[in-house]
């Protein structure tokens, strides 16, 4: 099954909440009046497009309707596709990789996914022909250093790791001086699950941050938010405080095939201007690829 198929199939009980609607809506209306938009603006907020960004599709969808750019609502579909579309377009490299190492931190709440994540992008950049390196500094959460052992086992690249209880900045030290040490290409970081509320944890990651910078002074070079899809509304509140305490720099969205809220990706990339630069759908190590606005909009609507 070819990923864009995987993301169609993930996003069917989106679809359903989302598309399956709009269809209804287009099959019973006539004209692009007041009623139709009403409908139209309560079917993208349902499927957690958010508010502001709601707004903004539904002032381009009316202007697209007065100046006759569409002319019935079986237009409104395929107008929505490729606005959505450009909305999650991003320009440039998908990731900053600067030198040797070029280092990736990895941040999230709990349970989103982020050791599995780091796993699977250490997969993905091994195959494309970099040398990797993964990083365990996730000290706090019991046997999350054995897990990302088992996945760097599985993905064939070495774990620089302490144990549990260990100073994750120290585990970070170690880890950056020995990818440079070993002329590594990218070095993931795991680190723990953050709330937004817990002082101590914001105050652990800035000091991994001057760690990484003690060291090589442009790092990190990007700091990926990994986000459950399932959590709809949640995530974009989570993505807006580690925006705030970390700088975000991308987001790697996972469960996409288990969600009904897979709307909220444009919510995040419109509202808070960071791309969404992976997906994940499904739990097999090949099952997180690079983020495609247009395969996106497609497996959508």
């Amino acid at each position: 099954m070819s990923f864009m198929e995987q993301l169609k199939d993930g996003l069917s009980k989106t679809r359903k909440n989302f598309t399956e609607r709009m269809e209804d809506l287009v099959g019973a209306s006539v004209e692009l009046d007041e009623d139709f938009m009403d409908e139209m603006e309560m079917i993208l907020v349902a499927g957690d497009v958010g508010i502001k960004t709601t707004e903004k599709i539904m002032a381009a969808l009316r202007k697209a309707a007065a100046t006759r750019q569409i002319k019935s609502p079986a237009e409104a579909l395929p107008f929505l596709k490729n606005y959505i579309a450009d909305l999650l377009k991003t320009t440039g490299p998908r990731m900053r990789f600067k030198g040797h190492p070029s280092i990736v931190l990895v941040v999230g709440v709990n349970g989103v996914g982020k050791t599995t994540t780091i796993g699977k992008l250490s997969n993905y950049y091994r195959l494309m022909g970099y040398k990797v390196m993964m990083c365990a500094a996730d000290t706090f959460r019991a046997g999350a250093t054995e897990q990302l052992q088992i996945w760097g086992k599985k993905a064939q690249v070495d774990v620089i790791a302490h144990g549990d209880g260990a100073d994750p900045a120290a585990v970070v030290y170690d880890g950056v001086k020995a990818a440079i040490a070993r002329k590594a290409d990218v070095l993931f970081v795991d680190t723990a699950g953050r709330l937004h509320n817990k002082t101590n944890l914001m105050k652990e990651l800035d000091k991994i941050y001057r760690v990484i910078r003690k060291e090589i002074p442009d790092g990190p070079h990007e700091t990926l938010l990994v986000l459950d899809a399932t959590t709809g509304q949640n995530g974009l509140i989570q993505a807006k405080q580690f925006q705030q305490a970390a700088g975000i720099t991308g987001i790697v969205l996972t469960k996409l095939d288990g969600t009904a809220k897979g709307g909220i990706a444009i919510a995040i990339a419109k509202e808070l201007g960071v791309p969404v630069k992976y997906a994940g759908v499904g739990e097999g190590i090949d099952d997180l690829k690079p983020f495609d606005a247009m395969d996106f909009a497609q497996a959508l609507i």
